[in-house]
This record gives C-alpha cells, sequence and structure tokens, in this order.
C-alpha cells in the first residue's frame, strides 16, 4: 500500500514539473521594447505667390461686380424718387450747401451724385427716401460712398404715417473693400402697412468723417 501511494506520489511531481516547463516566459516589459511609431508632422501651406494674390483680387472684384449687378437689377426693388436730409455739407458756411452735396443727389439709381452731411464726428444725422409706389418692404439698400458704419438705426414710414423701426443697434459691417461702393443692406420682414418712405438715422461720432450717400432702394411687393 505504501509502495502504491510512494509511485502516485512520484507521478504527480512529475507532472507538476513537465507543466512548468512548457510554460511560456512573461514579456519583457522594460527599456527594450521597440517604441511606438510617431505620426508625421503635418506638412506646411506654401505662402500665396504675387498670382496667386492677383487671383484672390479678381475674384473678389468678380463677386462684388455679381452682387451689385443682382441689386441693380432686382424686378422687387425701386429707387428712392425724393429724399431730403437733416444737414447738408455746406449749409453752415458763409456761401451755403452747394447742389452737389443736397439730398435729392440720392434719388435714382447710383450715379456718382452724392449727399454730404454737415457733421463729421457731433451728434446724429438722418436722411429720408420716399419711393413712388408703397409696397409691403423686405429689404433697404443704401449705396454708401462713406460713412456706412456709422448707420444705426433703420424705419420706413407707412402709407398712414406711422414710423416703424426695422434695425437699430451698432452696424458692425466693414466698408467693402472689393468695389468703389459700399451697400448697406438690412432685411426685415414683410411689413403688414404697405411702406412709401425709409428714414436712416447716422450716429456721427461711431465713425469720424463725413457721410457720403449715392442713393436708396426698398425692396417689396
Amino acid at each position: 500500500m505504501k509502495n502504491g501511494l510512494l509511485i502516485l506520489a512520484m507521478i504527480a511531481a512529475l507532472a507538476a514539473c513537465q507543466k512548468k516547463s512548457g510554460e511560456a516566459p512573461p514579456a519583457d516589459t522594460g527599456s527594450s521594447a521597440a517604441p511606438s511609431a510617431q505620426a508625421p508632422a503635418p506638412a506646411q501651406s506654401a505662402e500665396p505667390t504675387q498670382a496667386d494674390r492677383e487671383r484672390a483680387q479678381k475674384q473678389a472684384a468678380l463677386d462684388y461686380a455679381t452682387m451689385e449687378d443682382s441689386y441693380l437689377n432686382d424686378p422687387k426693388g425701386q429707387w428712392a424718387k425724393e429724399a431730403t436730409a437733416s444737414s447738408v455739407f455746406g449749409e453752415t458756411g458763409s456761401s451755403g450747401a452747394s447742389d452737389v452735396n443736397k439730398p435729392q443727389n440720392m434719388v435714382g439709381k447710383p450715379d456718382g451724385r452724392q449727399w454730404t452731411n454737415d457733421h463729421q464726428d457731433m451728434g446724429f444725422d438722418s436722411f429720408e427716401a420716399a419711393f413712388e409706389k408703397p409696397v409691403h418692404g423686405t429689404e433697404i439698400r443704401v449705396v454708401f460712398n462713406a460713412g456706412s458704419e456709422a448707420v444705426s438705426k433703420v424705419e420706413v414710414k407707412g402709407v398712414d404715417g406711422a414710423y416703424t423701426t426695422v434695425w437699430s443697434g451698432l452696424n458692425e459691417d466693414a466698408a467693402d473693400s472689393r468695389g468703389p461702393r459700399h451697400w448697406f443692406v438690412r432685411k426685415f420682414n414683410a411689413t403688414s402697412n404697405p411702406i412709401q418712405s425709409v428714414k436712416v438715422t447716422i450716429a456721427n461720432t461711431v465713425e469720424r468723417g463725413y457721410k457720403v450717400v449715392d442713393a436708396v432702394q426698398l425692396v417689396g411687393e
């Protein structure tokens, strides 16, 4: 019986030795491990060439021309038939205001004839443009040659004589450098009352210098 137990113990010990010898060695986690691959650095973009800059300028001019043409030929747009203003350049001088600066120059399409105000950096000025056909307005466009950033309020006057403010605040639209004019554009919900005129107020201290306007357009049906 003792011999049998001894034989069984020897067999168990031999099996244990065989199991240990067959185990795989632990993975080496030391410094000898291969480093992970690093992502390549992004390629730096090349500086634009003179040809690139000239092409970009031409593209900007083309974009401006396309935009302006769509405004000039808008079938829903109409140009002012009459205009008045709170001040005119030269009116406080000894010789008075010249016709080249009076608000009547804002009548019709842009043509180089302009209204100029009489204040560079003091108080507020305003101008009002009247239109031939009262419409339910949705947009106003003003052609500026200078001072567009000073616009602070846009009001519309209905056929009932009441004024409604459709926009007010700080105008953060930078003057358009792509073309010779800046189009100040404000869209609004269609007015329930047909519009017969538009009044634009300018805060002279916001943008120093004289304010120069060529034309005013109302869009609506």
